[in-house]
């Protein structure tokens, strides 16, 4: 539904981002790599976004990048990855990293995100390597 978000950059902390847009601030999930190349407080941003609908909650997710965008909605089609994981995983590599770790079966690296255990790491690895080739 929302592609992107241009505005200014209200407010941020470990995994949040608050874009103003038209008045409105629109709270994001953020990964950390997107945390770390977003413009200072009070200035323009532009954050590429998803937007997840469930029973008992509606979450908007930003990112730094289409690419990073992409690797998290590839992520999230995986069975047994959710959001949270997959915010978790970009966390911890950045897009081109985590198309290394799968490319090369490297479920310790994947396994370092918090709440990813050897299992999903290989569950992300067998799903996602025939893609990323």
């Amino acid at each position: 539904m929302f592609y992107s978000l241009k505005g200014k950059l209200i407010y941020s902390d470990n995994n949040t981002a608050v874009v103003e847009c038209g008045g409105v601030g629109y709270k994001c999930t953020v990964t950390f790599n997107t945390l770390k190349n977003l413009a200072p407080l009070g200035n323009e941003v532009t954050l590429f976004t998803h937007l997840a609908v469930r029973e008992d909650a509606i979450d908007l997710f930003g990112f730094i990048s289409q690419d990073e965008l992409e690797f998290f909605k590839m992520l999230i089609s995986v069975n047994g990855v959710g959001p949270k994981a997959a915010i978790s995983i970009l966390s911890l590599l950045t897009p081109e990293k985590f198309a290394l770790a799968v490319c090369t079966e490297d479920k310790k690296t994947i396994s370092k995100a918090n709440g990813i255990g050897p299992k999903t790491a290989a569950r992300v690895i067998l799903e996602l390597k025939d893609k990323l080739l």
